[in-house]
Formats: C-alpha cells, structure tokens, sequence
C-alpha cells in the first residue's frame, strides 16, 4: 500500500484487521540448539558475513519438508545472499545427495554459470556426501558449513522456509506434488522475489533490488 502511495502504518493495520476479523499467523517459538563444532574438512568459512556487496558470490542452500498427497515431501532451496533472491529449487520424495544437486544445477544454469561462489549450508549428509561435492568442484564453487547444531549460521534460510510455511502453504499441505510444485514454484520465484517486500532491501522485493544495482552500476 505504500508502494500505491497510501499512507499507513500498524496502527492503522492493526485496526482495518480487527474490523475484518483478520488474525496474523505467527510461527511457534522453537528452542534452538547452540554449538561451536565445525567440521574438519569443510569449515564455517562464512561465519555468518551475511551482508554480500554484489550477486553471485555467495549462496545459502537448505532443505526443509512439505506434506503434499499423504505423505512428506522434501523441498531443497538455493538462495542468492547479495538480495536474497531465490535463483533455484527443487522437490522430491526423498531427502537425498540428488535433491540438493538439483536445486544446486538450477541455480547455476539460471544465473549463468557464475565464477568465484562460495556455497554456504547446515551440516545435513545431502551437503556432505560426494554427490554433491563433486558437483560443486565441477563448478569451480567452493563450500562453508554452518557449526553443528546452530541454526543461526543459516538464519537466512531459516527465514525462507519460516515465511513460506506462514505464509503461503496450506495448513493441511497439498492435495497433490503437482500442485506443490506449482504452488511452491509461484511462491519462490514469483512472489518472493518479485513481489514481496523484504526488510533486508528496505522494502524492495530480491530481484527488484537486484535490477536498482544493475541500474546504478551500469549492468545490462
């Protein structure tokens, strides 16, 4: 409404909600785990340096679960962090090395096949397992994980998958994967990068921030 030039604040928000009978739909609290134990061979090299000056040198991947035709589905999410645009996804009934290649394989394809990235994820075994390593030392992409345990390493994702599943995902899941992945596909890459306002832009949805620094750097 800001945007539309409407003058509104929470205040008014709050009272146009009580007299539609509106009720904001809050996720639970949940006791995160702390821990400080890096893997050997793979270090938390982000550390947390989530603010990046420019696209396509750091990316966040996570996996989380949907319940789509009576059973549990597993959606795999790569994010850019420079905006933190959605530039690949992928949805499967399993939660393997595959699923997290897929979504990885996606990115890089759609983003034109970056140079020079750092992929940045949890300690999950689909991370670790060589599957999905040797696909990241075929693209020239190098790896951080998170410390084992500690969720705020990946917070960026976390806030993903928390929107998502506030948001958008039915409260009884999907009648089918089909219409998960139509669904789930129009949430990522339509309304969260395009349309939805995000605090960290200050305001601006992913990719419309993405295109204000083409613009001001000249970038076609």
């Amino acid at each position: 409404m800001q945007e539309d030039g409407e003058q509104i604040g929470r205040f008014k928000v709050r009272g146009l909600m009580r007299e539609l009978g509106l009720i904001s739909k809050q996720p639970g609290s949940h006791a995160y785990k702390k821990a400080t134990i890096e893997r050997p061979d793979i270090p938390n090299t982000l550390n947390r340096e989530f603010n990046v000056p420019e696209p396509n040198k750091v990316w966040c991947g996570d996996i989380t679960y949907i319940w789509a035709q009576g059973k549990w589905h597993y959606l795999a999410v790569v994010m850019d962090l420079y905006a933190r645009r959605i530039v690949g996804w992928a949805l499967s009934g399993s939660p393997d090395a595959d699923l997290v290649t897929r979504a990885l394989e996606m990115a890089y394809e759609q983003r034109g096949r970056p140079q020079g990235l750092l992929f940045h994820s949890d300690q999950g075994s689909q991370y670790g397992s060589r599957h999905f390593r040797q696909r990241l030392w075929r693209y020239r992409i190098s790896q951080s994980m998170s410390r084992r345990g500690n969720c705020y390493d990946n917070s960026p994702m976390e806030r993903v998958f928390r929107s998502l599943k506030t948001e958008w995902i039915p409260s009884m899941g999907y009648m089918s994967v089909q219409q998960a992945q139509r669904d789930i596909s129009h949430y990522l890459m339509h309304r969260y990068n395009w349309i939805r306002p995000h605090s960290f832009n200050g305001g601006l949805a992913p990719a419309q921030a993405e295109q204000k620094l083409n613009v001001v750097s000249g970038i076609s």
